[in-house]
């Protein structure tokens, strides 16, 4: 008998070691980054040449600290076991497992966490791409398992959202990844966040992005914040940039750290990480989702947008978002479902409008071949030669008037930051820190003299401009112009067209590359029904090998 208390002793101990083991496996540490970043020093890109990794304010242990206890008590061996019922798995696949029994919203949720830790507690694998987690986000998840009954199969109930972090939400800052709003503890939650909420689906946490939404310093790197450190992709760490600025909603998405992601654009902000990190991105047309309780750059151009790894999500994702928000002056009634019960699969009848300097790009041009083949009428498009002039007037006398107006409205009434003139301030006192790439983009937006009348004259030249550029829509009746990554998001910006990325292969260096569809104004329906045939067509989207 004493023997036998012995030995089951020593098992304890054995079993407690190995758990102790885990943990200090999982614990996030600084390392040494300076030979990592002398070697990227020699990249060909000059945005690649970093100044620094990991951010240097950011304790993502602190991040794990709610969930430690159920994170002791979700093995390797039970993550290992959900990977297949989860990994790139679609919405309604995910809903079925629950209807069924094999999953629960506790175990996703569980699942996700434990895979953000893991992955970002690797100094080899890390992609500094959550800046914070819902420290309530368990017991909502356990809260939806007890009503799974009436739940649709193309439903955001229970499922696990990342947000990019210029969006507001109750539990936790919104700091644009800026030092300056560190800690903005906002009151309320962003409209799309209440819509979300009303959905059912669970807020998880908040991503790294580019600071202010990369309207901040100039040239700096894509998917760097003075928060969360420099975004890397999974595609290659340090090798191909993230695209920005919603970098992390790309980087996360890509990674499966969450079912999906927002991201917001005010030109190219959605499809360029989308385009880089091999997911699907839709920036809508303005006024489909509401931006209140958004850190802006610009009210004329800024609108949030679903990421997520396949257009079926995507349309889901926009569902649960979508709704009137008297707030905004810019919103719409919108009465369209982008989807009930999933989409046609068929080019038979749709017309596309091909821009021939793209031809020369292989991967393009096999893409346009492969659709005309299924029956998609191809009509080939020579664009106008057009002027661009006064676009980064347009968002510097946008933002010096918008900040301003977020700032008072938004944040808690105690933060001391009320304008752009704030910032470059509190900047100059630590620029190391909270400004080391500069805020040239800034200090631009302060001597900008442009007055109101003559902004309302640039934003009428510059959408003539992108309706020029894309006349073909309509003068052809086509369905989508096709372009290439985030090539042209700029003219459909200042034109209000909405784009959907959504990946078409990889170069031979293994970086992704994607098909952007331009549509005609509120035809998000229509993109979206274009992209899921095209992404049946062809499957182009593989998982990053380092992270499966």
């Amino acid at each position: 008998m004493k023997k036998s208390i012995l030995f089951l002793f020593a098992s304890l101990v054995l079993i407690s070691c190995k758990n102790q083991d885990k943990e200090i496996e999982f614990q996030f540490k600084k390392y040494d980054e300076t030979a990592a970043l002398e070697a990227q020093q020699n990249h060909k890109n000059g945005r690649m040449k970093f100044k620094l990794f990991q951010s240097k304010v950011l304790d993502m242990n602190a991040v794990y600290k709610p969930f430690q206890s159920e994170l002791k008590r979700f093995s390797e061996e039970e993550y290992n076991t959900l990977k297949p019922l989860i990994l790139e798995q679609d919405i309604p696949t995910l809903q079925r497992h629950v209807k069924e029994g094999t999953l629960s919203y506790e175990k996703l949720t569980l699942f996700y966490l434990y895979r953000i830790r893991k992955f970002e507690s690797d100094a080899t694998l890390s992609l500094n791409s959550i800046i914070a987690l819902n420290p309530n986000v368990l017991h909502e998840a356990r809260e939806k398992d007890t009503n799974t009954s009436d739940v649709s199969e193309f439903s955001m109930y229970g499922m696990p959202v990342l947000l990019k972090d210029n969006i507001n939400t109750k539990e936790m800052p919104t700091t644009a990844g800026a030092l300056a709003l560190q800690r903005n503890n906002t009151q309320n939650d962003a409209f799309i966040v209440e819509k979300l909420k009303e959905n059912g689906a669970l807020i998880l946490g908040k991503v790294n992005l580019s600071e202010w939404a990369y309207f901040f310093c100039s040239a700096c790197p894509l998917g760097y914040s003075a928060i969360g450190g420099q975004t890397l992709n999974p595609y290659g760490r340090a090798e191909f940039e993230t695209g920005g600025s919603s970098s992390g909603s790309g980087v996360t998405v890509a990674a499966n750290f969450a079912v999906a992601a927002v991201g917001t654009e005010t030109s190219g902000s959605i499809t360029s990480p989308s385009s880089q990190n091999s997911v699907v991105g839709l920036k809508p047309t303005i006024g489909v989702l509401s931006r209140t309780g958004i850190v802006p750059i610009s009210s004329t151009l800024d609108t949030p947008g679903p990421m997520t790894k396949n257009v079926i999500d995507n349309a889901i994702f926009l569902n649960a978002m979508r709704g009137f928000d008297q707030n905004d002056s810019k919103s719409k009634e919108i009465d369209e479902a982008y989807v009930q019960n999933g989409f046609s699969n068929s080019f038979n009848g749709k017309k596309i409008g091909v821009l021939k300097p793209l031809l020369s790009d292989s991967i393009y041009a096999l893409q346009i071949d492969k659709m005309r083949k299924v029956g998609a009428e191809i009509v080939e498009i020579t664009p106008p030669e057009i002027s661009f002039n006064g676009f980064v007037t347009l968002l510097n006398i946008d933002m010096k008037y918008d900040l301003p107006k977020y700032l008072s409205e938004n944040t808690d009434k105690s933060l001391f930051i009320k304008s752009v003139k704030d910032v470059i301030e509190f900047n100059q006192k630590d620029s190391l820190l909270r400004a080391p790439y500069g805020q040239q983009l800034f200090e631009g937006i302060e001597r900008d003299e442009t007055t109101l009348a003559e902004l309302e004259i640039i934003k009428a030249n510059l959408k003539k401009e992108g309706e020029t550029y894309l006349k073909a829509l309509k003068s052809e009746n086509l369905d989508a112009i096709l372009s290439i990554n985030n090539y042209h998001s700029g003219i459909a910006a200042v034109s209000f067209h909405p784009t959907l990325t959504v990946p078409m292969g990889y170069k031979t260096s293994g970086e992704p590359v994607s098909l952007t569809f331009v549509g005609n104004p509120f035809e998000e329906r229509n993109l979206l029904e274009l992209g899921y045939a095209f992404e049946q067509l062809t499957k182009a989207r593989k998982m990053p090998k380092n992270y499966q």
